[in-house]
């Protein structure tokens, strides 16, 4: 029974975020030391810049390919430029709980939708 009331939930909560993905914008992180209101919003603008200029996957997609790989409930998504294996790329940083009640966090490529990597967090 207790199934039946997850599907709702899950829907409900992917199509949120699905409706958020679709809003003209995208979300990034603050970094370190940059918790001010004007640096949130030159990340938001360079979040949104790399969307528009193809750089990154729409965050929807992303989030399909990890609900396939990945189960659980996603808690947090965040999109950060970061060195990766040498190389400068926009990583996106799903945080979910998985079915057995770990928080894992789930590295993925923003230009390939590519899982980099999956870590307990």
């Amino acid at each position: 029974m207790a199934a039946m009331h997850t599907q709702p939930y899950r829907r409900r909560l992917l199509a949120a975020l699905v409706a958020s993905a679709m809003a003209p914008t995208l979300s990034l992180a603050n970094p370190p030391g940059h918790a001010g209101a004007g640096e949130a919003r030159h990340d938001h603008d360079r979040a949104r810049n790399a969307f528009q200029q193809g750089e990154v996957r729409p965050i929807a997609e992303i989030l399909r390919g990890v609900a396939d790989a990945v189960p659980g409930e996603v808690i947090e998504v965040e999109l950060e430029r970061e060195t990766w294996l040498g190389e400068r790329r926009w990583v996106y940083e799903i945080k979910l709980i998985a079915p057995d009640g770990r928080v894992l966090e789930v590295m993925v490529d923003g230009p390939t939708a590519e899982i980099l990597a999956v870590e307990e967090d």
